[in-house]
């Protein structure tokens, strides 16, 4: 029966982006990724998303097999850029992320003053932004690699997308662990 019928997978590979159009049951659409090199990754504690390139396959609770052939699948570990969160980061607080030699952030504010006018109503509002925030110290860390450790979160096979979101916290702390002991290995 057609209903009971089953297709391969796709194992979404990483490289040039490659999607082809499956026709499902009711005349829906589904989409494969057979490749793809970039996706929106969602920073969940300042509310930003951005869409990044995905730079590496790191861990696969599934198999070592995935991470060796680069193979995107839902919850695989990934490496990302993390220039347009820093980019934005800059533009939203005045601060800049990534930087090694760390005196404070009004020294860093100083040095940016020159290179581009700012009315002080934008220099107000970054300020009063800045005043409350603090970033994770593991995360900083990655921002100076300027790589960000992430998790996709959509389907590739099924949506045609690879979306995901960006570790922090304890989550990050897991997987940190996870790959210290693999790199032992």
């Amino acid at each position: 029966r057609k209903f009971e019928m089953g297709r391969p997978a796709a194992l979404c590979k990483l490289g040039h982006k490659r999607v082809r159009s499956v026709r499902g049951r009711g005349g829906n659409m589904k989409y494969r990724a057979l490749r793809a090199d970039a996706g929106n990754f969602a920073w969940g504690t300042e509310h930003v998303a951005k869409k990044v390139r995905i730079l590496d396959v790191v861990y696969n609770a599934t198999s070592n097999e995935l991470v060796r052939t680069k193979t995107l699948t839902k919850n695989t570990i990934v490496q990302i850029d993390a220039h347009p969160f820093m980019q934005w980061y800059t533009k939203h607080y005045g601060i800049e992320l990534g930087k090694k030699g760390k005196k404070g952030h009004g020294a860093e504010e100083g040095k940016e003053a020159p290179e581009e006018k700012k009315s002080f109503k934008v220099l107000g509002k970054q300020q009063a932004r800045a005043a409350g925030q603090k970033i994770d110290p593991t995360l900083d860390d990655q921002f100076q690699t300027g790589r960000l450790l992430a998790c996709i979160a959509s389907r590739p096979g099924q949506s045609g997308r690879c979306d995901g979101y960006v570790l922090e916290g304890e989550e990050l702390a897991f997987y940190k662990k996870k790959l210290e002991k693999k790199k032992k290995n």
